[in-house]
């Protein structure tokens, strides 16, 4: 079973983060390692704290998987602050000497669809070292202008805080530039943007091409997403296990 490093916040509602991941990976045929970034106090709609884990015990966490499973592709989401940043940065650097390509794909997240901060201290500097070991970025358009130019290989920009009968997703990578474009659904959704880098993780985790897992999770995520479910008054939660329906 190809198997996906999850490093990812605890999200309450089971919505987003690592309840998120767990789902899309198992959808696409492969296996999530879960290791928690951070505690949150959160609702379907509003952030209201992030206590991050010790980046010791993640570290130690990471490790015994590490030592044990043979990792396929890692997704990352919020570390929770620049010291865990760092410590999954370095288990990386672990992971790509004995498999150069390794594929790595982060999930920015500077904030909730509302604004509410999602790390202890400067959100975008703890982002830098994994900015810098990173295969695909996956932003949305708000992040993609805060982050400015990436030299990362691969950056996939997610047009669904736009405005527009479609939302245009924007891919460079591997010397082409391609886009794709779905219908804008009504609503607005959470962990939208876990669900699509946790799919492109998995679907790399399966061998695919970056070009094939792009296309294959972008598909997923829109079903997901025209199959959502309520929860409470506010954002949906997509559906992300559809053999459920």
């Amino acid at each position: 079973m190809p198997v996906v490093l999850v490093f990812a916040g605890l999200d309450p509602s089971g919505g987003a983060g690592i309840a998120a991941d767990l789902a899309a990976i198992a959808a696409q045929g492969a296996h999530a390692l879960p290791v928690v970034t951070a505690l949150t106090v959160q609702d379907h709609n509003r952030v209201y704290d992030v206590v991050p884990v010790d980046s010791s015990l993640l570290a130690r966490q990471a490790q015994a998987l590490i030592d044990s499973v043979q990792i396929g592709a890692v997704k990352l989401g919020i570390p929770g602050n620049r010291a865990n940043a760092e410590a999954i940065a370095a288990l990386v650097d672990q992971l790509r000497r004995r498999d150069p390509a390794l594929p790595v794909v982060l999930d920015p997240v500077l904030a909730s669809g509302h604004g509410d901060a999602l790390s202890r201290g400067d959100a975008l500097a703890a982002l830098a070292p994994l900015l810098a070991v990173a295969t695909l970025v996956v932003p949305n358009l708000r992040e993609a202008q805060e982050l400015g130019p990436l030299a990362c290989p691969h950056v996939l920009v997610t047009g669904g805080h736009g405005d527009g009968p479609e939302v245009v997703n924007r891919w460079r990578g591997d010397n082409q530039e391609q886009e794709w474009r779905w219908p804008r659904l009504a609503g607005e959704f959470h962990g939208s943007g876990c669900t699509l880098a946790a799919a492109i993780a998995a679907r790399l985790a399966l061998g695919e091409s970056m070009a094939d897992a792009l296309e294959r999770a972008q598909s997923y995520t829109h079903q997901s997403l025209a199959q959502s479910f309520a929860i409470g008054a506010g954002q949906r939660i997509p559906q992300r296990l559809p053999s459920l329906l």
